[in-house]
């Protein structure tokens, strides 16, 4: 925790879970946003919107997914769902099937129609053009 500190972090202890608490909260929404475009809820910038709009999210579910990296958020998810096996973590099959043709996300520049690199050490509410991966 003093480590942290001196790097100018702020620690907040957690226990050793499957994805903590930011990705225990963090992916399954992602997920949720996959499942809700595959059955039609909404279009993927709808969903999108709706998030930022009625959540105060600075970027939608599947716009943050694009730039987390599709493929990373499958791994995080293949990990939760092997130690809580729930339908939160059961990932979708839109998601799992865009890794498996290449999609990745922006964070790797494929899969998106950016083939810039966003940098990372900007805050997300400051990326002007969306990221749009190949939902």
């Amino acid at each position: 925790m003093e480590y942290s500190k001196q790097l100018g972090k702020t620690p907040v202890e957690a226990n050793d879970y499957p994805g903590f608490v930011a990705n225990r909260i963090l992916m399954p929404m992602i997920n949720e946003a996959c499942f809700a475009l595959m059955e039609g809820v909404s279009t993927r910038d709808g969903i999108d919107e709706i998030m930022k709009l009625g959540c105060g999210h600075p970027m939608g579910p599947l716009q943050l997914a694009d730039f987390i990296g599709l493929d990373v958020c499958v791994a995080i998810l293949d990990v939760m769902h092997e130690g809580l096996a729930t339908r939160s973590t059961a990932r979708a099959r839109c998601l799992r099937r865009m890794v498996a043709r290449g999609s990745s996300g922006a964070s790797r520049a494929a899969g998106s129609t950016s083939t810039r690199r966003p940098d990372r050490r900007r805050r997300p509410r400051e990326f002007a053009p969306r990221l749009a991966p190949a939902w």
